[in-house]
């Protein structure tokens, strides 16, 4: 009984060291941030970060990728993802994402591509643009239409937004984006529960979103316990902390472009 008590009790404290672990991000970023969890979804602010160029002074065909805080205490553990379009000669830009309202959870609309999401600032983490982006465009928007949970939305461990995100960025040949840790939902898989990595640069393998690993070479390796992750990035020289995100002596977010691209095709 005494051999069963103490290894019951072994195993009870690794289970609060791993809890501590996953939490302490969270919990740092509730404690240092500046969310204002009064602001209502009426009243946060939605407005453009200038990030994006606008139309009239960009003619040429647009894809980028935005992140930005989720809202409220949600934005202590994660991030929410979109893609924002923009054809050549366009007018305005499309914006895709899923959100966990209403019975259709898939929207695609005209609309500003870089507004705060609902109080929290957006992150640019891919900008194509030109011949590359026109390619892509059709992709997207055949992808979008393909994407399997149209009308399923579970805040985690998925399908959500970022499982969207990461969808069609898997779909789309040349959209290989690396999305942050802070994306839960990013690595939900059904079976096989094997997948390429977003950026295209490795593979991941993932149970439902509740368990997995991730490596690649751009998103370093990754490991997912309960929609939470962690690991480290060579290329930065950093480390991923659930909640907080990616610390690296590397700025780890330098937008994908379309002249990168280009040049990593001339290599090839």
């Amino acid at each position: 009984m005494k051999k069963h008590a103490l290894f019951t009790l072994r195993w009870f404290v690794r289970f609060v060291l791993l809890l501590v672990v996953l939490l302490a991000g969270p919990l740092l970023v509730a404690a240092c941030s500046g969310f204002d969890t009064q602001d209502t979804w009426y009243n946060a602010d939605r407005s453009s970060a200038g990030i994006a160029p606008l139309p009239e002074d960009a003619p040429e065909a647009i894809v980028q990728v935005y992140h930005a805080r989720a809202f409220g205490w949600r934005g202590y553990f994660a991030v929410h993802t979109w893609i924002a379009t923009k054809e050549e000669g366009a007018s305005t830009y499309w914006v895709h994402e899923v959100t966990g309202w209403g019975s259709q959870k898939v929207r695609s609309r005209p609309a500003e591509p870089d507004t705060a999401w609902y109080g929290s600032e957006p992150i640019q983490i891919a900008d194509i643009r030109g011949a590359q982006a026109a390619s892509l465009i059709p992709q997207i928007q055949q992808a979008i239409a393909d994407y399997p949970f149209q009308r399923v939305y579970e805040a985690w461990p998925g399908p959500n937004s970022n499982t969207f995100t990461a969808w069609i960025v898997r779909q789309v040949p040349g959209l290989d984006v690396a999305l942050p840790n802070t994306a839960i939902g990013k690595d939900y898989l059904e079976a096989p529960y094997l997948a390429a990595a977003p950026s295209d640069s490795g593979y991941q393998l993932s149970l439902l979103g509740y368990a997995g690993v991730l490596a690649s070479v751009r998103e370093g390796l990754e490991i997912n316990v309960l929609g939470l992750s962690f690991g480290i990035d060579p290329l930065s020289l950093g480390i991923k902390v659930p909640g907080v995100g990616q610390l690296g002596l590397l700025d780890p977010w330098q937008p994908e472009t379309a002249s990168m691209n280009e040049e990593m095709a001339a290599a090839e």
